[in-house]
């Protein structure tokens, strides 16, 4: 499937189907079980890409790519960073709005559309949490090397890892209603990732980072450096 009908497919999903369902997720509030141990896979996730960036960020220009419901932009605009805040879903991006404390504001640019348009600019640092793992290998590099050409430092990422594990527990989430269901993910081995982005001539240098696995969460972080 290409980049064009995934990204309808993913639009279709968070800005109508499962709006509520994230915004519930990325709150305090109470879930199950299984999504309990999504929510701290996804924090424990946040708090690792986090990791790779200064905890200073005054004066510089970060792309918080999928923003979703608004964590990452927030931590990113509590360490004094200028943020464009993009997701797909103009739904999720009024909640993350909405979360903001307002002494932030005037740190962050809210946004819908595509994360990967030229028309954002420049970066000095890319962050993009859980926004590219519905994407093929060929689509994957792409959007790498289009986000790596406008990225002056780095670009954290996650993929969903090519494992037995996470494979068994897709084919179980096939079992949950409809609306519970996410777009397919496209399990990646971060290996052969490298090798396709050295292959492609693209920028910089791609690397793999930690695996987060906390229950129904797997997914495996990687860094572009330039």
């Amino acid at each position: 499937m290409s980049y064009e009908r995934t990204l309808t497919r993913v639009e279709t999903y968070f800005d109508k189907t499962a709006t509520r369902t994230w915004e519930r997720l990325t709150s305090d509030a109470p879930v199950s079980r299984i999504r309990e141990t999504v929510r701290r896979g996804r924090d424990e996730m946040r708090a690792q890409m986090l990791s790779r960036l200064p905890q200073d960020l005054r004066g510089a220009r970060v792309l918080d790519a999928g923003c979703g419901a608004g964590q990452m932009t927030q931590a990113l605009a509590e360490r004094g960073a200028d943020v464009v805040a993009i997701d797909i879903s103009p739904s999720l991006v009024e909640i993350a709005r909405k979360r903001l404390p307002i002494d932030l504001h005037g740190r962050v640019r809210f946004t819908s559309g595509d994360m990967l348009s030229d028309n954002l600019g420049r970066f000095d640092r890319v962050l993009a949490m859980d926004s590219l793992i519905y994407y093929a290998e060929d689509d994957l590099t792409r959007a790498l090397d289009r986000l790596g050409r406008r990225t002056d430092n780095n670009v954290v990422l996650t993929v969903a890892p090519r494992t037995p594990l996470l494979m068994a527990m897709w084919r179980m989430g096939q079992m949950f209603p409809r609306a519970d269901r996410s777009p397919s993910m496209v399990p990646h081995a971060p290996a052969r990732l490298m090798r396709s982005h050295c292959d492609a001539g693209s920028p910089g240098t791609l690397t793999a980072l930690n695996r987060v696995s906390v229950g129904f969460y797997i997914s495996q972080a990687m860094e572009l450096t330039a």
